[in-house]
């Protein structure tokens, strides 16, 4: 699985690690995150994010 960047403010999306705070489970893919997910730091949503280099 790869890790996807906030294209805005930089925050990383590990998929080995989710968003618990979120209440995403460690193991979720980045697409398969829900379509109402957006940046724990900034809030934009899963549009805003690349695929990290």
């Amino acid at each position: 699985m790869q890790k996807y960047v906030c294209d805005i403010c930089g925050y990383m999306y590990d998929p080995k690690l989710g968003d618990p705070d979120n209440e995403i489970n460690p193991g979720t893919a980045f697409e398969d995150l829900p379509d109402d997910w957006i940046c724990p730091l900034c809030g934009v949503d899963k549009d805003d994010f690349s695929l990290e280099d």
